[in-house]
């Protein structure tokens, strides 16, 4: 009977220890605005009864903040846009390798780091625009089509100082080789109608007013302007859709997530994770910012759906990170500002 009751008290002061570490709180550092992460953690919060704290700032001063606070930092998750951030990362040894079953379930190969220490948690793509007026679909193809003569001062670019544009010469750097894509982006040079804009909705609207006929953006940008401005005469484009030709499909990226390598709670961080990716949790997180779910089991809101159906570049988006050096290099000797 007393060997009985000692085993008992032993299993309630075990649960009584775990309980609350279980509910202990997680801290993440996010490079994405609290207006587009505190639905999720507050709905996060009402499944688990777990609080998420979180610090929002760009993805460098985050970065920068983790290397300065070392074991000492509160962090358990990065969060932030961008494979090449997350490469970035983990090659500054930020993050920790975690396994899970339900992530490599849930993300699939391409947008999830080999090594497990960074997972895809939305999809955006970068994809053509046009003006309805002035282009018919018939006339667009792929992003390599774009530096032919026939665009000679029909092309808006966004300027190649932000990393999107970095990570899509990335991975055509890893598609086509140096030469060829150094010679596609003399191409798109060449083409521009005006000097590169600082982000992608003011190249949309130069499309938009005539001053040149097409542009690259990621699709949530363009997704945000139309709910805006339904009437302007623009529409999305997926390029490098013919198998025929074996072209490899349309660009994508992602925001996610890694747990930090100093996480004081990596169990919870974890938790959190798996969580983001699951189907209650895809639905919130990619609808907010018009992404496309990371997990293929998700469908997307219907106003993104409505944009059509598209094969994605299966190339694993950590080479948006890898390759960056040199394209942003690249960039520079194609006089690409």
């Amino acid at each position: 009977m007393k060997r009985t009751q000692t085993k008992l008290l032993a299993s309630l002061a075990l649960t009584a220890w775990i309980l609350p570490a279980l509910a202990q709180d997680i801290v993440v550092y996010s490079a994405r605005n609290e207006q587009l992460i505190k639905p999720l953690f507050d709905a996060y919060t009402r499944d688990t009864g777990v609080q998420v704290k979180f610090i929002t700032d760009k993805e460098g001063p985050l970065m920068a903040r983790l290397k300065a606070e070392g074991k000492n930092t509160p962090a358990d998750v990065l969060l932030t846009v961008d494979a090449g951030n997350l490469w970035q990362a983990s090659e500054e040894g930020l993050l920790r390798p975690i396994r899970s079953k339900t992530l490599e379930t849930n993300v699939p190969a391409h947008l999830r780091d080999p090594g497990n220490e960074w997972f895809g948690l939305s999809v955006r793509a970068r994809t053509m625009v046009y003006n309805t007026q002035k282009v018919k679909p018939t006339d667009l193809s792929t992003y390599e089509d774009l530096a032919h003569p026939k665009w000679k001062g029909r092309l808006c670019l966004r300027t190649s100082k932000k990393v999107y544009n970095q990570s899509l010469v990335a991975m055509m750097i890893h598609e086509y080789g140096e030469d060829k894509t150094e010679a596609m982006v003399r191409g798109w040079v060449d083409n521009l109608a005006t000097s590169p804009f600082p982000d992608d909705t003011k190249a949309m609207e130069a499309v938009a007013a005539g001053q040149c006929d097409m542009t690259l953006v990621n699709t949530y940008y363009f997704g945000r302007l139309m709910e805006k401005n339904p009437n302007l005469p623009l529409a999305i484009f997926w390029p490098n859709q013919n198998l025929k030709t074996k072209s490899a499909g349309v660009h994508v990226n992602i925001s996610g997530a890694g747990v930090t390598r100093h996480a004081k709670n990596p169990a919870g961080a974890q938790k959190l994770i798996e969580w983001l990716s699951s189907d209650k949790a895809q639905n919130l997180f990619a609808d907010v910012n018009l992404e496309y779910p990371v997990n293929p089991k998700v469908a997307p809101d219907r106003n993104v759906a409505a944009w059509g159906s598209f094969r994605q570049n299966l190339v694993n988006v950590k080479e948006a990170g890898s390759l960056q050096i040199k394209a942003v290099k690249l960039m520079d000797r194609a006089s690409y500002k």
